[in-house]
């Protein structure tokens, strides 16, 4: 089931700063919601800074950044803190919002079958409508591919 062309389903998850943040706070500007694993892992940091070293270009198209996992709120401020992120981070301990975007279940992980955060980005209108997925992110020249799409459909 494709999610393009759909609001975001409804949520209300804690951010790094302990503030409810829910599908109503999306509406306004273009957003980019990433999911990943898990903070200060090797794929997830990468990805964190290439979206922070291409802050300013997110800036430029009037987008803003959240990421999310199954971290908590401490996890998420002392990933912010050593990375440097100026971006919130979603606390998603149930995986409630996750499992909705189909950015979590089964995945196989070194080679083992396991169920967990499925890497996954979602570029979603000012309306709140999701407007492209990503669903199995390679993080390598990721956030050139969505700042991309993100300029075509600002365009468009």
């Amino acid at each position: 089931m494709s999610l393009v062309g759909k609001p975001v389903p409804a949520f209300s998850l804690q951010d790094d700063q302990d503030r409810t943040i829910t599908n109503k706070d999306l509406a306004g500007a273009w957003t980019i919601l990433y999911a990943y694993p898990k903070d200060n892992t090797p794929g997830c940091t990468t990805e964190a800074c290439d979206f922070r070293d291409n802050w300013g270009r997110v800036q430029s198209k009037g987008a803003r950044v959240f990421g999310i996992s199954k971290d908590s709120v401490k996890s998420h401020q002392g990933f912010i803190s050593k990375q440097e992120l100026p971006f919130r981070l979603l606390s998603d301990p149930e995986a409630g919002l996750l499992k909705s975007l189909g950015a979590f279940g089964q995945k196989v992980m070194y080679g083992k079958e396991v169920e967990g955060i499925i890497r996954s980005t979602f570029l979603i209108d000012p309306k709140g409508v999701i407007r492209h997925v990503w669903p199995k992110v390679s993080v390598k020249g990721h956030v050139q591919e969505v700042l991309e799409i993100m300029e075509e459909l600002q365009g468009a």
